[in-house]
This record gives structure tokens, sequence and C-alpha cells, in this order.
């Protein structure tokens, strides 16, 4: 079934799928990780720090939608997306030098941020890509393969972060969260539009005349 989707659905949702296998990795530890590591941390900073992220990334989300909204194309969409997912993988990696409860609710009011522009510039990329006929096939593609993904990966941060520690949890998921934005680069024509790619072969051909000219 997977093989019949096109070729954004198909790298979004490959995309989509290393971004949540990291976000499996660090959900089920993340309360212990802030209790146990970080100095004079409670259940309520939890709390707060839960509160941080939310506020930011609703906060975010309608503006960065009014803004893609009112530029032509996706290559703006485009450009959000990734630098999102280049954030949040080195938010992960920052993860690792937390030591306070102040320096925690910052990169998680970053984080939030970072999120709240992945989750618009992502889906409005996706939904005008969808296969005619399938799009309750292609939604479902990329929710059900993203359960799985937690199902697994939730397993897996717990065991690493039991045997090997929180810091290798953090560091996994930073480079799945990388893994992710590099991904969507398989789909190139989001990059450079096609209008642009004819506007650069005219440019190189004017100059192959002047050059033939010259000769």
């Amino acid at each position: 079934m997977f093989n019949k989707v096109n070729r954004v659905i198909k790298y979004f949702i490959i995309s989509d799928l290393f971004l949540f296998m990291g976000w499996g990795l660090i959900s089920p530890i993340f309360s212990i990780f802030v209790i146990e590591e970080i100095v004079g941390a409670t259940l309520v900073t939890v709390g707060v720090v839960s509160a941080f992220y939310w506020l930011v990334r609703s906060l975010v989300q309608f503006p960065i939608a009014v803004a893609l909204d009112k530029m032509k194309g996706e290559k703006d969409d485009f450009y959000v997306l990734v630098l999102s997912l280049l954030m949040i993988g080195g938010l992960s990696f920052a993860m690792t030098l937390v030591e306070t409860p102040f320096q925690l609710y910052f990169i998680q009011a970053l984080y939030g941020g970072a999120f709240g522009a992945y989750s618009i510039a992502w889906p409005s990329i996706f939904s005008r890509h969808m296969d005619k006929g399938r799009v309750a096939i292609d939604w479902s593609l990329d929710k059900g393969l993203i359960g799985l993904i937690i199902a697994g990966t939730s397993l897996l941060g717990a065991e690493v972060a039991n045997t090997i520690g929180f810091d290798a949890v953090f560091i996994l998921t930073g480079a799945v969260s990388i893994l992710s934005a590099l991904a969507l680069f398989a789909v190139p024509k989001l990059i450079i539009p096609k209008s642009s790619t004819s506007d650069l072969e005219a440019i190189i051909q004017r100059i192959q005349g002047k050059h033939k000219l010259r000769g």
C-alpha cells in the first residue's frame, strides 16, 4: 500500500516517522529525567515545563500560518519546516547540558516554538499533495505508522535510559530529528520550484550564447 502513494507523501511520512521516533524515545522517561537530573526539580516543575511548551507552541502557530499563507508557493513552507526540524534536533542535543529548572524552561519554550512551526508547515504541504481519492488512506498511513513507531521507541528509550543514561536518549532523539529534516531533501521540487529552475536554465543559456558570440 505504501508504494502506491506519491513521492511527496511518501517522503513526508518517512520524515514524520523519524521525528516521532525521537519523540517516542523521550516521552516515557521525560518526567523521571526532570525529577532525577534537574537540581531542585519537583512534580510542579514537570507541570511548569509542560505549560511553557504548550503555551509557546499554541501562540506561534497562528502568526506562522498567516505569514505562510501570504506567500505564494511552497518554498517558504518548506524552509520553515526544515528549519523547525533542525531546531528540534539541536534542542534535543542541548538537553544534555540542562542542569537547572530555568534552563529547562527555556529549552522547552524553544521546543514549543519549533514544534509549533512544524505543526503548521508539515500539514500545509502534506495536504496539498495527497493522492486523489486516497486522502483518508494517506492520513491513516502517517498516523498509523507513527503510532507503531512510538510504541517501539517508547520501549527502546526506557531501556537506553536505564542502561546507558538520559544523555544517550537525547542524543539519539537529536540524531533522528536531523534525519527527519534530511529526508525532505528527497523531494527537490519543493526546494526549487519548476519556474525557478526554468529561469535558471534561461540565464545559463543566455550566458552560453554570449560566450559563443564572443568566440
